[in-house]
């Protein structure tokens, strides 16, 4: 074999190699999934309490470290100025507890009180969600869920 055989050969193999270190690397510090997401929302009757119940599955590579959750009126001044990330940090944490490889099924559930739903905006409403995964990486979704105050 030639010397410039042999150097296109080893010059090849770095090539692959360096290529599939960096695939592996993006995989790995792929961002949070969010999937299955529903929420359900009961107004108060009467003197009963109604409820925000909120579910979703997030799937991490490197496992889930939180998820934070926040109901918001969409006739409000996050929609117009957009809800960030940072905006998520001091709001409410989910429950969540493993349903497979690398997913787990977080809730999140509030009691709506009678004096919270009278001072509530009425019409559509949706649920962000903020997931950390154990490597950093966030994934935002500030219309995850949705639902309607009468």
């Amino acid at each position: 074999m030639s010397r410039r055989v042999a150097l296109s050969v080893v010059a090849g193999v770095v090539l692959l190699g360096g290529i599939g270190a960096f695939a592996f690397a993006q995989a790995a510090e792929q961002a949070p999934v969010l999937t299955h997401s529903t929420v359900r929302h009961t107004a108060p009757d009467g003197d009963r309490d109604g409820s925000l119940a909120f579910a979703t599955d997030v799937t991490a590579s490197s496992g889930v470290k939180s998820v934070k959750v926040l109901a918001w009126p969409q006739d409000s001044s996050l929609a117009k100025k957009g809800l960030t990330a940072k905006d998520m940090a001091a709001v409410e944490s989910a429950v969540c507890k493993p349903s497979g490889q690398d997913t787990v099924r977080c809730t999140y559930t509030a009691e709506v009180t009678s004096a919270d739903a009278e001072s509530s905006p009425r019409g559509a409403w949706h649920v962000a969600v903020l997931a950390t995964a154990q490597d950093g990486t966030t994934t935002l979704d500030t219309e995850a869920a949705g639902f309607i105050v009468r």
